[in-house]
């Protein structure tokens, strides 16, 4: 009997232990089938968050660090360094990323460091018990926030790809969501191509996720998907927020 469909050699053929409807079990197989595909698994090197994915590393078939809080992209700086060869990535929520390290992402990014970042965006803290989050939507609920966030005491949501962009360090940046199969396929395309970048020794790359978290939503995983299409996406248009590729630079939206 053909086989069609089976496990990326670069996952663990381990059970995961994220909450039903999470996001970070697609988002992995992507990353991973993205290795396979472009046969770079036996030289990457993988950086762990803190956070719901900090159990990454034992996910991911490849060789993983763990390291501080919100210090991924510096790690993978340090890695990427001194050892020019390896393809290095951080794999961070957005507490991680966005929050406590917000500067070791700026800085990284404006440096041009030659490192892939896949940043999921699921709008609230998940391993540390649904606080309010950077990317927190206006009006949305947390545990820190229970009337909803509000801009006028909170702040509002912080937009990393767009930020981003604005660095001349930054060469590939997109935002893409995985609510449904059809936009998973597409982030597949958009992380295989921040590899790529990287492979191809272009500079920082960053891969932006919009994902689920039901568990801190407190709603259910279909209504979660539903939030994402529904009042994620507005808030965080989906689309390539740059391409530097042979001396220009492209942009595109969903």
């Amino acid at each position: 009997m053909l086989q069609v469909n089976r496990r990326p050699e670069s996952l663990c053929d381990v059970k995961m232990h994220y909450c039903p409807g999470c996001g970070h079990g697609i988002a992995h197989r992507l990353v991973a089938e993205s290795m396979d595909e472009l046969g770079v698994r036996e030289r990457t090197i993988g950086v762990a968050p803190v956070g719901c994915a900090v159990f990454a590393d034992d996910y991911f078939n490849c060789d993983m660090i763990q390291g501080p809080h919100g210090r991924g992209p510096a790690i993978a700086t340090g890695l990427k360094r001194c050892k020019p060869d390896c393809i290095v990535f951080s794999y961070q929520g957005d507490g991680d990323l966005a929050s406590i390290g917000m500067a070791e992402t700026i800085h990284s990014a404006g440096r041009g460091e030659n490192i892939t970042v896949i940043f999921i965006n699921n709008a609230i803290y998940g391993m540390t018990g649904g606080q309010m989050a950077p990317t927190t939507l206006v009006g949305q609920k947390a545990t820190t926030c229970p009337q909803g966030r509000d801009p006028l005491v909170n702040g509002y949501p912080m937009r990393i790809c767009e930020l981003l962009s604005q660095l001349d360090g930054t060469r590939y940046l997109e935002r893409v969501s995985i609510h449904s199969a059809a936009h998973v396929i597409k982030a597949k395309r958009a992380v295989k191509k921040a590899f790529r970048c990287q492979i191809e020794g272009r500079g920082f790359s960053l891969v932006e996720i919009l994902s689920t978290c039901p568990t801190n939503m407190g709603i259910s995983p279909l209504d979660a998907v539903k939030f994402v299409s529904d009042q994620m996406v507005p808030q965080y248009p989906l689309g390539v927020f740059k391409d530097f590729e042979g001396g220009k630079s492209d942009v595109s939206r969903d």
